[in-house]
């Protein structure tokens, strides 16, 4: 994955994808890549295991060679209104600002390009050796990636066109999109994220994910059964992994995470899972 330009992680929320998505920027990182991390969605996912306090529009370096922010849809608007319609000085029209905005939460596809557009566009600047994107969960992540092909449905010709034919490019383009779906050894995480391969295989909008599944546990070894709450524990532990490896049957996983014991700060998981990611990549 350090070899693309652009790594989307999304999957189930509560499946650990901010996590994923931090170690994968913490490992680019240590291996001396330019990186910025992007915050997609709601705020606090990448900033909680960064131990960076909330994240702006503006990219924030959050460790060497390592910058991250949140997309601001309204932000976002107005850049690319000054950037790519030649429109300067937009954010001094507030009235003007929130019609766009309106507009832009109104109409189909129109909120999702703006966010996936702003991603593409740092990737397009060439600041940056590898861009990962924290992205929304898996049950609204196919608008974003669809929207692209949205727009250019909607608008026959023209710049907007044109743009919106790159920006499809660039996610079908196996030499630098990666997207990963992050998911548990659970029924839940397993059943939507088959779904989601399942519809991502019909719109070939970008390459075969890779799919991590997280939190897995491993297998007890010793096979005796002690008494007392240590049997007990042995007992759930043998009946979860049992779990686990029935629905580990059900999707195809390129990689797979420990269960981390003993973590209890967002930043000890991110560090962790970079090490972890380190060994298997």
């Amino acid at each position: 994955m350090l070899d693309k330009r652009l790594v989307i992680v999304s999957g189930k929320g509560g499946v650990g994808k901010s996590a994923v998505a931090a170690g994968l920027a913490l490992l680019a990182q240590r291996s001396g890549l330019r990186v910025l991390a992007v915050e997609m969605g709601s705020r606090g996912g990448l900033s909680t295991h960064f131990s960076t306090g909330p994240l702006g529009f503006k990219p924030r370096e959050v460790r060497p060679g390592l910058h991250a922010m949140h997309v601001v849809r309204s932000e976002a608007l107005l850049e690319y209104l000054a950037l790519q319609l030649h429109l300067p000085g937009m954010g001094r029209f507030g009235a003007v600002a929130r019609a766009f905005d309106a507009l832009a939460t109104a109409a189909p596809a129109i909120r999702e390009i703006i966010t996936i557009g702003k991603i593409l566009w740092e990737v397009r600047e060439d600041r940056w050796d590898l861009l990962v994107a924290d992205a929304p969960p898996t049950g609204q992540i196919g608008s974003y990636l669809r929207a692209p092909r949205s727009i250019s449905e909607l608008v026959p010709t023209g710049r907007i066109r044109a743009q919106s034919e790159w920006m499809a490019a660039t996610l079908a383009d196996p030499d630098m999109t990666q997207l990963a779906l992050v998911t548990l050894p659970e029924e839940l995480p397993s059943t939507e994220t088959s779904d989601t391969m399942r519809w991502l295989e019909d719109e070939h909008i970008v390459p075969p994910p890779v799919v991590i599944t997280n939190r897995v546990l491993p297998r007890l070894e010793d096979t005796s059964s002690p008494k007392g709450v240590v049997g007990e524990i042995a007992d759930v532990h043998r009946s979860l992994w049992s779990e686990q490896q029935h629905w580990l049957g059900k999707v195809s996983s390129d990689l797979t995470l420990p269960y981390m014991f003993g973590l209890f700060t967002p930043g000890e998981v991110a560090a962790h899972m970079s090490d972890e990611l380190e060994t298997l990549t």
